[in-house]
């Protein structure tokens, strides 16, 4: 049997610098999260400062919106924990000031491993990314459904 690691992060998110989800953070996206009974909903209309090539919405913002995702639909069921694995496919380019959908659900969960989807798509339900992710369980309030 492999021991892993014990693995101890700072869980006080008073600070709200977090790039993706902080409303105190000056370039982050402030996503703000929503559960839809076990879907988690947000939407984000990234700024031109977010873009790869000239006028598109870059690739890696777009798989750091997918994670955020993932990990807040858990946090938002009482449980924290850090990403381990992601898979991302991204479908199509999509242009910087377009209003993007995202949604995010837990797939499977155990005591030391959650794993979760997430999509992007434009308003039209067009899929621009998706993603499925693998992530260590920090600690557990216990507000989840097991």
């Amino acid at each position: 049997m492999v021991n892993l690691p014990k693995v101890s992060i700072d869980t006080d998110l008073h600070k709200n610098q977090c790039f993706g989800c902080g409303p105190h953070n000056p370039i982050g996206l402030k996503l703000s999260f929503r559960m839809d009974g076990d879907t988690l909903r947000t939407e984000c209309t990234p700024d031109p400062v977010y873009q790869g090539w000239p006028g598109l919405v870059h690739g890696g913002i777009l798989s750091l919106i997918l994670d955020e995702a993932m990990n807040n639909v858990a946090y938002l069921k009482g449980i924290t924990c850090i990403t381990a694995s992601m898979n991302i496919r991204l479908r199509q380019p999509v242009k910087v000031e377009e209003t993007l959908y995202i949604t995010a659900g837990i797939t499977k969960k155990n005591r030391k491993l959650i794993e979760s989807k997430a999509k992007i798509c434009l308003k039209d339900g067009t899929v621009i990314a998706e993603s499925t992710s693998k992530q260590f369980v920090i600690e557990e309030s216990g507000n989840d459904d097991e």
